[in-house]
């Protein structure tokens, strides 16, 4: 570490230096499976941290939070709250584009979900977790014809494709991904007392399961540090680092109109203050459009078994600056463990010559933690207490939920006589031209129900209060001596 770079590793012509002041200019770990690029990551977040620059680093592999043994002080989060602290984000501050991702839906359908975010923002409906946009869906799908003429045609069909949709993402267990408390970016851009950034580790093996609520998550983080940061300009050093492993997820099914945003948020947030470093497998797995961006290059060893590793190697060795000592093509597939060719913008913004190096490894631990330093980390982190608590507070849900108890409560009326004919005791019926005899005239119209009664039986059944979960569960786990569903 230098008062102005990152000393990343040695080479032939001297140290690999990362300048801090050029840091938001974004970069790519690249390299095949065992070839070194955690270490590398570890040893550059590290560095910022050092530096003073808060860092959120995803680790998919689970053995990034031996950083947290070392120099540098972490928090560990989890988007399950298992391994971490919870991280949680309002149905409303994802957007319906990029839950319409999450969700995997169509044009057509994703076109629903805009109208019932639009319709959430007029009525003043909050929409926190997914019961609350459960719940106006059925909504929209009980008064389709008022709300087709004031946003357009909402067809069932649709709103039934995202309500399985939704099923699907809490059968995934992402419902606990939505809600209140909503984290908060401050948390993310710490420092403590001693000037050292606070690296956030983001627990995610379990996330590779699930990799479209990896994905949106890192999207949404990038969109709303883009929205909340103000401009910033060049600066010493960077405000945050975001250091994305297994960075092909963000554009994998990506429509390309999303990659287009992706691609703009990420050529602009730099000037907030804000760098981003992709770690991935292969450079090819980044669009060219988001590759063109990223000014600093590691580059660990790649394998050509394939016509597509060849492409790759090709590739990779075309986007480094020539070095006219240095074989790159032949190199990409030769370095060995460890080793990387790296490529880093110089004070000035101008690319470095590509050099062969030696990534230095880091000071702090290289493993996972055990079980019991993770709690230990848990309970001492200056977050502790803050998001555990799950906050259900007054939202759409309980607004609609109102609406029908009020639409379906019965007017007071006066007390209905009883029938001259009929004897002390006996059933009163009401006026309704039903025959004593209990069968329907012919001519008597059919009771339908209100829309507030649908609307609540939906409710019913597609929601549920948490009482009757608890009592079904009860009940058929005593019955059919099956586990109890959680």
């Amino acid at each position: 570490m230098t008062d102005t770079a990152i000393l990343m590793g040695d080479g032939p012509a001297g140290p690999a230096l990362l300048p801090l002041k050029r840091a938001n200019r974004h970069g790519l770990i690249a390299g095949a499976t065992g070839t070194g690029k955690t270490v590398t990551v570890q040893r550059l977040a590290e560095g910022f941290a050092l530096a003073g620059v808060p860092v959120v680093v995803a680790d998919v592999k689970g053995d990034l939070c031996g950083i947290a043994s070392g120099p540098v002080p972490a928090i560990c989060w989890d988007l399950f709250g298992k391994q971490g602290h919870p991280i949680r984000v309002t149905v409303s501050d994802m957007g319906p584009t990029l839950l319409g991702r999450l969700l995997d839906l169509n044009d057509v359908q994703s076109g629903v979900l805009e109208v019932a975010f639009k319709l959430a923002d007029d009525r003043g409906l909050l929409l926190l977790d997914l019961k609350d946009l459960r719940a106006l869906l059925i909504h929209i799908s009980e008064n389709a014809k008022a709300v087709a003429a004031e946003y357009g045609l909402v067809s069932a069909a649709s709103i039934a494709a995202i309500q399985r949709a939704l099923l699907a993402l809490e059968n995934q267990g992402a419902a606990e991904f939505f809600g209140e408390p909503a984290l908060d970016l401050a948390d993310l851009m710490r420092v403590d007392a001693a000037g050292k950034g606070i690296v956030s580790i983001l627990a995610a093996d379990q996330l590779m399961q699930r990799p479209r609520v990896y994905a949106s998550f890192l999207l949404w983080l990038m969109a709303e540090l883009f929205e909340d940061l103000p401009e910033a300009g060049d600066l010493p050093k960077p405000k945050l680092v975001l250091v994305f492993d297994e960075a092909h997820l963000l554009f994998d099914g990506a429509a390309p109109a999303l990659v287009d945003q992706i691609e703009q948020v990420v050529r602009l947030i730099r000037s907030k203050g804000v760098g981003i470093y992709f770690c991935t497998q292969n450079p090819l797995d980044l669009p060219e459009s988001v590759l063109g961006q990223l000014g600093h290059r590691v580059q660990h060893a790649l394998r050509a078994f394939t016509p597509r590793d060849q492409k790759a190697v090709r590739a990779a060795a075309e986007t480094f600056r020539p070095n006219p000592q240095l074989d790159t093509l032949g190199t990409i597939t030769t370095l060995g463990v460890g080793e990387a060719l790296v490529s880093f913008l110089d004070e000035k913004g101008v690319p470095g010559i590509v050099e062969r190096a030696r990534i230095r490894l880091p000071e702090s631990r290289l493993g996972p933690l055990s079980p019991l330093e993770r709690r230990g980390l848990i309970a001492m982190s200056p977050v502790a207490g803050r998001y555990e608590q799950t906050i259900d507070r007054e939202s759409a849900y309980e607004k609609l939920t109102a609406r029908v108890a009020a639409t379906a409560a019965p007017a007071p009326g006066p007390t209905p006589a009883p029938a001259p004919d009929a004897p002390m005791g006996a059933p009163r019926l009401p006026s309704s031209g039903i025959p004593r005899s209990g069968g329907r005239s012919p001519a008597a119209p059919r009771q339908r129900e209100s829309v507030g009664e649908a609307l609540a039986k939906s409710v019913a059944r597609t929601v549920g209060s948490e009482l009757a979960r608890a009592v079904v569960r009860g009940v058929l786990g005593a019955i059919l001596k099956q586990p109890r569903r959680r």
